[in-house]
């Protein structure tokens, strides 16, 4: 007898399941809940089962929402567009405070070696606004490693030649860090999309 108690041990596991949750970690999540109160259980619980019946996709960005279209699309102009891989990037950029134009999410990227094509991610209903709308500039925000790239050269690609200016976000040195720890790559582009003082 290894002296693990099964429901606590299923409850582990499920908490495991979560990304960046290791077993130590699920284990103090676990232990938080016995030790809480019947109703905070209860209202985790159900927490989690609204999220799964209430949110939804927004009809015409992609991003999460409780009702559609989303508030973001239905108070901001939609002139410039933002494109983003997932939602927690809507989520990060909007945080900014840089960006009030709208979004859109591909919910994925080009990614040959795990079989996803640009028929996999949204990029048809990203031309399906653009033709729709008065859009005047796209700024493609994907992740700066290979898969990212690719979907920005692909897009771009398809919508330049509809008179759409597009823009790829910036991407080099973060702010407080030294140069000495920065990689080649990151050094390279930094000094690559340079701007003038």
């Amino acid at each position: 007898m290894t002296g693990e108690i099964e429901p606590i041990a299923r409850l582990v596991n499920e908490f495991s399941k979560l990304p960046g949750v290791g077993k130590k970690t699920a284990q103090r999540y676990a232990y938080s809940i016995i030790r809480g109160t019947d109703d905070n259980a209860k209202n985790f619980a159900e927490a989690i089962l609204n999220v799964k019946s209430q949110v939804k996709f927004c009809e015409i960005c992609g991003n999460y929402t409780d009702v559609s279209p989303c508030k973001i699309c239905k108070t901001r102009k939609n002139d410039i567009i933002c494109v983003v891989k997932e939602p927690k990037d809507v989520l990060a950029i909007d945080k900014s405070n840089s960006f009030n134009g709208t979004f859109h999410v591909l919910h994925g990227v080009i990614s040959p070696m795990n079989n996803v094509g640009p028929n996999d991610i949204r990029i048809k209903e990203l031309l399906e606004r653009i033709t729709n709308q008065s859009v005047k500039e796209v700024i493609v925000a994907t992740n700066p490693d290979v898969e990212g790239e690719a979907t920005a050269m692909y897009i771009a690609k398809l919508i330049k030649p509809l008179g759409v200016k597009v823009t790829r976000i910036a991407q080099g040195v973060a702010m407080g860090s030294e140069l000495e720890f920065a990689d080649e790559v990151t050094l390279s582009r930094a000094i690559v999309d340079r701007k003038e003082l």
